[in-house]
């Protein structure tokens, strides 16, 4: 079904990083068309304006993972929604995934000014060595390929850290053995655009099948144990996703994987 005429108009009255995806996807406007709109993310509207929020030392709102003034102790640092997603890792995610090109950031020297001066607020570790955390790692993954950074070996930790029954989860750490949906999905997420980006290992390769198919055994959204949906929120559809995993976040790391290659 063709979508419809005011929704299409709705969709291509707002910001340049959700029009040029209306031209492409939904229109299927010519490549200088939708190129043009893309490229103006970094000048005009939500690519503007996080562009202009950046520090002079690389950095979003003063840290890697949360901004420099966050209360790590405070009541509200338990609190549901308490993450403002302002610091550095959240602001690469969403250009990126908005379609800003690359290249603004590295005018910028973003990348190196992120190895010298960012640095992990778990153990004070390297901003392009990773962490501890999966998705984390996921994201660092995601972001060091889109910058031209080599993050080779911060691919290998998900082979070296997947679980038996195939995916990943964030709390292995804390001894846990069973995969979480959303570890897995963003952990394949940072195996495939490294995948996409350098080609892969087979060891990568390899995992990212085996985290597919842990996905896949449950239909995206159920208990293998069961058959029974997991909870609410994989029908929870919005964006951001930041870390949450619903179907329709599962569903278009599916699409891009297919697109890629043809699976």
């Amino acid at each position: 079904m063709a979508p419809r005429a005011d929704l299409l108009a709705w969709l291509l009255d707002s910001d340049p990083a959700i029009r040029w995806q209306v031209e492409r996807d939904l229109l299927n406007e010519a490549p200088t068309v939708w190129a043009a709109t893309r490229a103006s993310i970094a000048t005009k509207g939500f690519g503007a304006r996080l562009l202009s929020l950046q520090d002079r030392d690389g950095q979003w709102a003063g840290g890697a993972f949360f901004p420099a003034e966050f209360d790590f102790v405070g009541p509200e640092a338990a609190e549901e929604g308490s993450q403002p997603w302002t610091a550095t890792t959240w602001t690469l995610n969403s250009l990126r995934e908005w379609g800003l090109d690359a290249s603004v950031l590295r005018e910028r020297r973003t990348a190196e000014l992120l190895a010298e001066n960012c640095r992990w607020e778990y153990e004070g570790r390297p901003y392009w060595d990773g962490e501890v955390d999966c998705c984390i790692n996921a994201w660092t993954v995601a972001n060091g390929v889109w910058l031209g950074m080599p993050v080779d070996e911060l691919a290998d930790w998900f082979v070296r850290h997947q679980l038996p029954d195939g995916g990943w989860n964030c709390e292995w750490i804390e001894g846990s053995t069973r995969s979480s949906f959303h570890s897995t999905l963003n952990s394949l997420k940072g195996l495939l655009a490294y995948e996409i980006a350098t080609g892969g290992t087979d060891e990568t390769r390899a995992a990212r099948r085996s985290g597919e198919e842990f996905l896949l055994r449950r239909g995206l959204f159920r208990r293998l144990s069961t058959g029974e949906p997991l909870g609410p929120w994989v029908g929870r559809f919005a964006y951001p996703f930041r870390w949450r995993y619903n179907v329709l976040n599962a569903a278009d790391y599916f699409r891009e994987a297919s697109l890629s290659y043809g699976k």
